[in-house]
């Protein structure tokens, strides 16, 4: 007889039993099977289930290493900041890099591509004021000796590019311009200070949530501030809080889109109650 799955001749055919087909659709096989086949048809949708399986707990397995890897984090940052309060700060850089490193495996990505996206669409995204503060403390570390330039160029561009997500953006810029008059290598650390600065050149609130600096909306508000805030010393006071509270705020905004609807809401609220009247 013949085998309706193969078309080969054959001896005799096996039942293909449901739990097999489950099996099957568990592992993603979408054939449509007839009821029996050949005994070498049966032998390879048997081993195929097999496979399935194995790479079923392959998968599994990897999740919960990467599981356990990203708890051991909280202890490679406590005793990274533990070393740093002793002034251990090579043994302070280890532990940094191995929280790094572990971000790294944790997202499957290669050394040195970690990027603020990786964050984007998990409930990890506060993670990246932790990731801010481990470039910083790094390029303080790598200053202390020069054999370490090409590392702490590496943690300037990686800290300027984490840094605009997150609430120490302020904090963190004025610490590099104090920072760069004493650092050994000053000139890096000017490069990650002009590159958190030429970030922060869209990042305002109301250009981030309405996607334009043309927008009407942002038109009126730049207005206000002209014409009223910037009149008065608690205006002007109002506006360089602003200045110094809302890039990572507006980097959040563009990070995380779902954002904006709320905030364009916020704003126009704003202009409506406080501007226009």
């Amino acid at each position: 007889m013949q085998c309706p799955r193969c078309g080969k001749n054959a001896a005799g055919l096996q039942n293909i039993d449901s739990p097999l087909t489950t099996k099957l659709r568990e592992y993603g096989n979408t054939e449509k099977l007839p009821e029996q086949v050949c005994l070498n048809c049966y032998t390879q949708l048997s081993e195929s289930v097999g496979k399935g399986s194995f790479r079923n707990s392959v998968g599994k397995a990897r999740e919960q290493r990467k599981l356990t890897l990203w708890k051991s984090r909280v202890n490679l940052i406590k005793a990274a900041r533990s070393h740093m309060n002793s002034k251990a700060f090579s043994d302070a850089a280890v532990q940094y890099e191995k929280y790094i490193k572990v971000l790294e495996m944790v997202f499957d990505v290669k050394p040195g591509e970690l990027t603020p996206e990786h964050f984007k669409d998990s409930a990890r995204t506060q993670e990246l004021t932790v990731v801010a503060g481990v470039y910083w403390d790094l390029l303080r570390i790598y200053d202390t000796n020069e054999k370490y330039g090409d590392r702490m160029k590496m943690a300037a561009v990686k800290l300027s590019s984490f840094l605009r997500y997150t609430p120490v953006f302020p904090d963190i810029v004025r610490k590099g311009e104090a920072f760069a008059k004493s650092a050994n290598n000053p000139s890096i650390v000017r490069l990650f200070l002009k590159s958190a600065k030429e970030s922060k050149g869209r990042c305002f609130i109301a250009t981030a949530a309405f996607s334009s600096c043309y927008a009407p909306e942002v038109i009126i508000l730049q207005e206000w501030r002209d014409h009223v805030l910037l009149q008065s010393r608690a205006g002007r006071a109002f506006v360089r809080l602003y200045y110094a509270v809302s890039p990572p705020i507006a980097g959040l905004i563009d990070f995380m889109p779902m954002l904006k609807a709320p905030v364009r809401a916020i704003l126009r609220l704003l202009i409506d109650r406080a501007i226009r009247h």
